[in-house]
């Protein structure tokens, strides 16, 4: 498949196209003995992407299923061919089709081979490229949500993942567990080291009046969205107008870890659990990156370790007198980040451990 992209220019020259290969290990879906099944293509979206943003927020904000039941938006932003591809065949071939749909932004700078197929074919949006430490993450996030929205009226909950995430629970318990939710699940931190330095990462003062310090929240790149927030965001103009402004501290900026955690703690926090279902270890990492997994560490006393920790919740204030936050231990459904190679130890393990609620 050809990825389609638009003709707004890059936000700099770009470079030669780079080829992102998948390891030798994960071979083919067929070879790995998966059965797959080819989702149907996207339809054509709006002609640009202020068009884009004006359909979707006309969209209805609550699940309006008409013959299908309540689905789950799985949006991967990706720079690479997914290497984790026969994983998640392996995990959406066991359940029913009318239960999820697929949505990828893979940036267009990049080539993609072999190209996606399988649950992943004829699923990649209209998308840009993105660079780490600028609005361009943030913009594709956005970007899935408003086709997601617009895809499917039977899109009820939204989940961001990466090309590094894995998941550690089947797909009917993760089906379960965000779709009886009647709140989001995103992490919203506040009073966190380094928030003045994110905050003012445009200029001292570039964020207000709309986004005062003291509402500034720090939070995980991933989350899962009800579909009311999902349609609160692409309808929000007020606070991406400052959000998406250049930052001149680039060693600062973080938009993608900023802006959906404020604006959720400014719009609606009581209808958040502060919280992500991505399990991610930041310990002892100062770079910027969190802990990567890596092949050999693989195994059922990794898994099961990641599903015991429970997840860090914001302050209870982030819910004002919501003081249940407090007494939560939502299970992780995610974990990241896994080495490309990781993908044989993965597949080993993913029916009798992975899966296996």
């Amino acid at each position: 498949m050809e990825l389609q992209s638009t003709t707004a220019p890059p936000l700099s020259p770009p470079p030669e196209a780079i080829v992102v290969t998948k390891l030798d290990l994960t071979q083919n879906h067929q070879e790995m003995g998966l059965e797959s099944t080819t989702a149907q293509p996207l339809p054509p979206p709006p002609d640009d992407e202020d068009s884009l943003f004006r359909s979707a927020s006309l969209a209805n904000p609550k699940p309006s299923p008409r013959t299908s039941p309540k689905k789950v938006a799985f949006m991967f932003l990706t720079t690479a061919a997914l290497p984790f591809a026969p994983l998640w065949e392996l995990y959406f071939n066991q359940t029913s089709k009318n239960l999820f749909n697929i949505y990828v932004h893979a940036d267009p700078t990049y080539q993609y081979e072999p190209p996606f197929s399988g649950v992943f074919a004829h699923r990649v949006i209209p998308s840009k490229p993105t660079r780490r430490y600028t609005p361009t993450l943030t913009s594709a996030a956005r970007r899935l949500l408003a086709r997601a929205l617009l895809d499917d009226p039977s899109n009820a909950m939204f989940a961001l993942l990466s090309p590094s995430c894995v998941p550690l629970h089947s797909f009917k318990f993760t089906y379960k567990t965000v779709i009886s939710s009647k709140k989001s699940f995103i992490e919203i931190l506040q009073n966190e080291g380094g928030a003045f330095g994110r905050w003012a990462a445009r200029g001292e003062d570039a964020m207000l009046p709309e986004v005062k310090l003291e509402e500034f929240r720090i939070g995980s790149q991933f989350w899962v969205l009800t579909r009311k927030h999902a349609s609160l965001v692409v309808r929000d103009r007020r606070l991406w107008a400052k959000f998406k402004l250049p930052c001149l501290v680039w060693s600062t900026c973080y938009p993608e870890e900023n802006y959906f955690p404020t604006l959720l703690s400014m719009r609606d926090p009581r209808r958040c659990v502060p919280a992500t279902l991505t399990h991610v270890d930041w310990r002892g990492r100062f770079d910027g990156h969190p802990r990567t997994y890596e092949a050999s560490e693989v195994g059922p006393n990794l898994i099961l370790s990641l599903r015991k920790d429970r997840p860090r919740y914001g302050d209870d204030r982030t819910n004002g007198s919501d003081s249940s936050v407090s007494k939560r231990r939502d299970p992780f459904l995610f974990a990241r980040k896994f080495s490309f190679d990781s993908i044989e130890p993965l597949m080993s393990i993913a029916n009798d451990v992975l899966f296996k609620d």
